[in-house]
């Protein structure tokens, strides 16, 4: 495109402005020297970290391009301080969080940010962007900023301009803002790579968005916050500006019975008040929030049962609870929906993309940013940019503390093999996490396997995925060659998520832990065995477990013992195995009429 616009004469320099992981994906060095040969002179990426962007910048240097950092009002001052220090043509500052477009109104707050910004920039310029449309605005802002940044209005002129008259309508519009007439310069300049801010400004445009309000649907696509992912968490702090990280991850970006000389262990965490694991989570987070003076709660759910422990906490310390869940999963566990609602919290439904785990993190991500001075984000898995997966990470690891303990209180020893289902990694993260200084316990997780990982319908991400940048953290995810994320498949809602944490992806890379993947016929094997053999219903995300560990059994000696971790009991999922039962029952030899 870039190209193309060169070779018809455009002489004024040009920036490229996105998300990093489609950068990943294409290689940075290949896209900094393709982009320069094409004509561009620099980037805006928005969800690098300080230290990426850091050394973005000095490969944006090598090839004669500009990195322009992003500042939003949440933006620590330590964080803001590092930003203003790299920036080499001019700083592009936000005028608000959330998602971008022209609101009518200009934040109150904005002469005390760019006061702030100011502070640190020294003699870069700034320019601010969200929200500018009328010439009132831009007159507004002259007094504060060195230049204004207008995307989404002039996207709605040209959207609105009649054919053939979109260039007058272009001109007219800036025109009328500026208060100078635009001239053309037919005569021809050379090209340069040095970005100045009045070349600069008006190509970062932004994207179009629409609200979220109780249900988001395809044709009502909300452009992603520009900050909703790393700005939105550095408040406080010289640690906010540094993510932690686990090795090149992280950052703010079974048909047969177990032989009898094989000891198999539960970890019950299916017996927690409200059925499953998540609630160590949504206690310690809403505490948390408490402690920050946050009186709203919001998160995501897959399964359900993150939205049920969290709408229960909620419900004891007495505070606004939204749980935002997939269309998808809300049909396949209108139980669960049914529970949130029964605890006073409200559920939103998304109706977008996949309408299911990955859309609902997506929705809860731009409705936090836009409060986040009375909301708190429980974010039910260990994904989503630093600290939530250490956060997380931290809360969950009673379980392979506590299994630690009793394991040693019944056999004297350590097990040799845990077994744990992956998602998001919630469960399994809490439950490694203790033995990952002890070699001698095999890790084993097991993802979702959907269909098989030969079609495209499965969610085994560790697996099968291939790194890159997913809400925020860098992580393994499923996505095409051109980085678009991919849509997934799995029987289980709680598992059905195209990323992971982490810190899982650090383990799989220094080969700690093992991940495998059972299909939707093979997790179905694994509920109808614990069922009828221990008098126990998993949760189908358990289940997957469950056929792991005994696809393993079969491979361990005699005396060596096995702790499976039962992430959740399987009263919301008895509808969803009847319902699929039909198709896959006769494979498995399953013939469960009623």
């Amino acid at each position: 495109m870039v190209r193309t616009a060169r070779s018809r004469g455009l002489r004024i320099p040009v920036l490229l402005m996105g998300y990093y992981n489609p950068l990943l994906q294409y290689k940075e060095d290949k896209m900094l020297r393709d982009a320069r040969e094409a004509g561009v002179n620099g980037f805006i990426m928005v969800d690098l970290p300080p230290e990426e962007a850091i050394r973005f910048r000095d490969l944006c240097r090598k090839e004669g391009l500009s990195y322009v950092p992003l500042i939003a009002p949440a933006t620590s001052d330590s964080r803001m301080k590092l930003l203003c220090k790299i920036a080499d043509s001019f700083i592009y500052v936000v005028s608000r969080m959330g998602v971008t477009g022209a609101t009518g109104k200009l934040s109150k707050g904005l002469p005390e940010l760019l006061a702030r910004v100011h502070s640190y920039s020294g003699n870069i310029p700034t320019a601010l962007g969200f929200g500018i449309s009328t010439r009132e605005h831009f007159l507004k802002v002259q007094e504060i900023s060195e230049g204004a940044v207008i995307g989404s209005q002039i996207i709605t002129v040209l959207g609105e301009a009649p054919a053939g008259q979109r260039v007058q309508k272009i001109e007219e519009y800036c025109t009328s803002i500026t208060g100078r007439k635009v001239e053309r310069n037919t005569e021809p300049e050379p090209l340069t790579r040095e970005v100045g801010l009045t070349e600069a400004l008006a190509h970062a445009q932004e994207p179009t968005n629409a609200q979220v309000d109780e249900v988001v649907a395809n044709d009502k696509k909300s452009g992603a916050s520009l900050v909703d992912q790393l700005e939105a968490l550095n408040v406080t702090g010289d640690q906010a500006a540094m993510p932690a990280r686990f090795g090149e991850f992280g950052g703010q970006y079974v048909p047969e019975s177990l032989m009898d000389n094989l000891l198999e262990l539960e970890a019950r965490e299916d017996l927690n008040h409200t059925g499953s694991h998540k609630i160590n989570n949504a206690l310690g987070q809403v505490l948390l929030a408490r402690r920050l003076g946050k009186t709203r709660i919001i998160a995501e759910t897959g399964a359900g049962q993150h939205g049920v422990a969290t709408a229960t906490v909620c419900a004891k310390f007495g505070m606004e609870c939204v749980i935002y869940m997939g269309a998808e999963d809300v049909r396949r566990q209108a139980l669960n929906v049914f529970r949130i609602k029964l605890l006073g919290a409200k559920v939103v439904a998304v109706e977008a993309g996949s309408r299911t785990l990955r859309d609902a993190v997506n929705e809860a991500l731009r409705a936090w940013v836009v409060h986040l001075d009375t909301t708190h984000y429980v974010i039910g898995s260990a994904i989503g940019p630093h600290p939530f997966p250490t956060i997380v990470r931290t809360l969950q690891s009673v379980i392979g503390e506590e299994t630690k303990e009793q394991m040693q209180k019944l056999t004297g020893r350590l097990p040799d093999a845990v077994v744990a289902c992956v998602g998001g990694g919630s469960n399994a993260v809490g439950m490694f996490y203790p033995f990952t200084k002890d070699p001698s316990v095999r890790l084993l997780g097991v993802e979702a396997g959907g269909d098989g990982t030969d079609t495209a319908r499965h969610s085994a991400t560790l697996s099968h995925g291939s790194k890159g940048v997913l809400h925020g953290v860098r992580t393994y995810i499923l996505q095409n060659e051109d980085g678009q994320i991919a849509d997934t498949h799995s029987i289980s809602a709680g598992l059905d998520y195209p990323g992971v944490g982490p810190e899982l992806s650090s383990w799989k890379d220094q080969s700690r832990a093992q991940f495998i993947a059972a299909t939707d016929a093979q997790a179905l094997q694994g509920f109808r065995l614990i069922t009828e053999l221990e008098g126990i219903i998993p949760a189908l995300e358990s289940s997957h477990a469950v056929f792991g560990a005994v696809e393993l059994a079969k491979t361990m000696k005699k005396g060596e013992n096995i702790v499976l971790n039962l992430s959740g009991r399987g009263d919301k999922d008895v509808q969803s195995v009847a319902d699929a039962l039909p198709e896959i029952g006769p494979k498995i030899g399953w013939d469960l009429r009623f």
